[in-house]
């Protein structure tokens, strides 16, 4: 079993936390917050510690323990205007905006970057940001057909001049975007990121998207969902990176880092998990094959909002260093964590875990150890 490609390093990402709530529904205490000035600081941070992505949240209104929320493209504006090398995803919807808008967006914001702007498109679970706002809320497999145009032109706009597009959901005449974003070298365009676990999802990240993300999954999870993708995108004749959600919980001790899960489970909003799960597991029981986001979540699972708890990275350095290692070798380029204390955790995780990863890489390639595990 192969997925024909295996990064020399993984890349780390990590979630902004612009939205209130934390990471976790939860009522243990989470040092974090969602205000400017604490973002600005922790992107800081992040970029000193080995962090090379950071991924903004998108929410329109408040739900489930998430009261505020700063809106994700000129967030991530300001984090690229704070930092020099960090990269910055702004996730948007489909549906709430007009693709060659963003484009004009995502072109200013490449450039007074210096080329570290990307967007992740987030295909819609949360119905209510739609109808609230008078916007038609479509069915999954519709939703995701109208990202797939979306993604097709930002591309477009981004790489042609007289781009004309004629979809079911967007129509462009004869527009020239100027100036164009960057386009440097190694890195063409804003990378696009699309998101998901099902089966359209799959097919439009390998058929569109640079990059893939998927929810927190295990080992056979990641596989199976990696070859999938990866499939779709050599069907295509092209090539897509893939990214992992994973909630890190890293401490001194293997007990230290379990009690700390143990608390955040026993001590969970369980009202507003419940309301999330009534709200989020109609996405996968509404596709026809039953493979969507959330479809088989449990109650713990979905206390971390994006089944981060199921990667399982959680433990001492060594072992969260050896996971991430194993993820690798499954194919999986880049990680997404999510933190409990972000400014505390992630200097740690660069002290004490990133450069375990490393090591473990520099010697599996020199071993030229570089086969998919089966």
């Amino acid at each position: 079993m192969s997925t024909e490609r295996i990064a020399d390093h993984v890349k780390f990402a990590y979630w902004v936390p612009n939205v209130s709530g934390g990471l976790v529904t939860s009522d243990i205490e989470q040092r974090t917050d969602w205000n400017y000035d604490y973002n600005r600081k922790l992107a800081q941070t992040a970029e000193n510690n080995g962090f090379e992505y950071a991924l903004t949240q998108v929410r329109y209104e408040a739900s489930y323990g998430a009261e505020f929320q700063h809106e994700s493209t000129s967030f991530s504006l300001a984090l690229l205007l704070a930092t020099e090398r960090l990269k910055v995803i702004a996730a948007v919807h489909p549906g709430l905006w007009q693709p060659a808008v963003l484009a004009k967006l995502g072109a200013t914001a490449d450039h007074l970057s210096g080329g570290r702007f990307a967007v992740n498109v987030v295909s819609g679970w949360f119905k209510d940001e739609f109808t609230h706002l008078g916007e038609p809320w479509l069915e999954h497999d519709e939703r995701y057909r109208r990202s797939a145009e979306f993604l097709q032109v930002l591309r477009k706009i981004w790489t042609e001049d007289d781009v004309d597009f004629r979809g079911d959901f967007y129509r462009i005449h004869d527009f020239t975007l100027k100036p164009k974003p960057l386009n440097t070298v190694d890195r063409p365009n804003p990378e696009l990121f699309q998101g998901g676990n099902s089966t359209a999802a799959r097919r439009n990240g390998g058929h569109h998207a640079d990059w893939y993300f998927s929810n927190g999954k295990d080992f056979d999870g990641v596989t199976e969902q990696l070859l999938d993708v990866r499939g779709h995108a050599r069907d295509a004749a092209r090539e897509v990176r893939f990214g992992l959600n994973g909630f890190i919980i890293a401490r001194d001790t293997e007990k230290e880092a379990k009690e700390v899960l143990r608390e955040i489970i026993a001590k969970a909003n369980r009202p507003a998990v419940d309301g999330f799960r009534d709200a989020v597991q109609q996405a996968g029981s509404s596709t026809g094959d039953g493979k969507g986001m959330w479809a088989d979540s449990s109650f713990e699972d979905l206390v971390q909002y994006n089944d981060g708890f199921r990667t399982r990275l959680i433990g001492t350095p060594e072992q969260i260093a050896e996971r991430i290692a194993a993820y690798r070798r499954r194919g999986v380029d880049l990680i997404l964590g999510g933190f409990l204390h972000f400014q505390e955790e992630i200097e740690y995780f660069g002290r004490r875990v990133l450069p375990l990863v490393r090591e473990i890489e520099a010697t599996e390639s020199a071993d030229g150890e570089l086969e998919i595990a089966s």
